[in-house]
């Protein structure tokens, strides 16, 4: 560990690698109080609308991607399709409280083009949330609805069923072919967005 008079020991959180105190400062300076927090596991995807406040952050809206499941969602909860449509409850919810405008904050993810932080600001743009970043960074329609699993599903199958079987084998225990996916996401898509608008 370093010595000396004028070392400092990094704050806890920035020792734990959770929080990025220069970024976050950067954030509080901009004057915009609302920020969409997204963050990723190994298995979910959690897309918050927090306040920043002098005591503690506040947290207006709060939608984990096992919430799906209440939508009929019987893929994978940490994908880009699921990233989606994370943000865009999340964004149906903000928009209900009249949130209309959050900045980013990503926390210590990397910003890696096309990947699932930006498919969660997709799906809160999409729900009427501005949140300002390059339309370059964003995936394409056919990756959010799952295209690309449903081909490679298709290409294994072909090629080798057991190892589709044991690949898929969560998407075919919760009822769900991989091959279908974007149709189931956009089944889902569509429960979502009758639900919040009282349909």
């Amino acid at each position: 560990m370093a010595r000396g008079a004028s070392y400092k020991v990094p704050l806890r959180r920035r020792r734990e690698g959770k929080t990025n105190y220069y970024r976050r400062y950067r954030m509080v300076k901009s004057g915009q109080k609302l920020r969409a927090v997204v963050r990723r596991t190994n298995n979910y995807v959690v897309v918050q609308i927090m306040e920043f406040a002098p005591k503690g952050d506040l947290t207006k809206v709060a939608v984990h991607s096992k919430f799906l499941s209440k939508f009929g969602w019987k893929g994978d909860y940490n994908n880009s399709s699921a990233a989606y449509l994370t943000g865009l409850i999340a964004g149906l919810k903000a928009v209900k409280m009249g949130i209309t405008k959050v900045i980013l904050d990503i926390g210590l993810h990397r910003p890696v083009k096309g990947c699932r932080i930006f498919a969660a600001v997709k799906g809160l743009r999409d729900a009427g949330v501005d949140v300002p970043v390059s339309d370059e960074v964003l995936p394409s329609d056919d990756r959010i609805r799952g295209e690309h699993i449903a081909r490679y599903a298709e290409a294994l199958v072909a090629k080798s069923e057991d190892k589709f079987r044991t690949l898929f084998s969560k998407y075919l225990e919760r009822g769900l072919d991989p091959r279908d996916l974007p149709k189931h996401f956009d089944e889902v898509k569509a429960n979502i967005i009758k639900a919040f608008s009282g349909g």
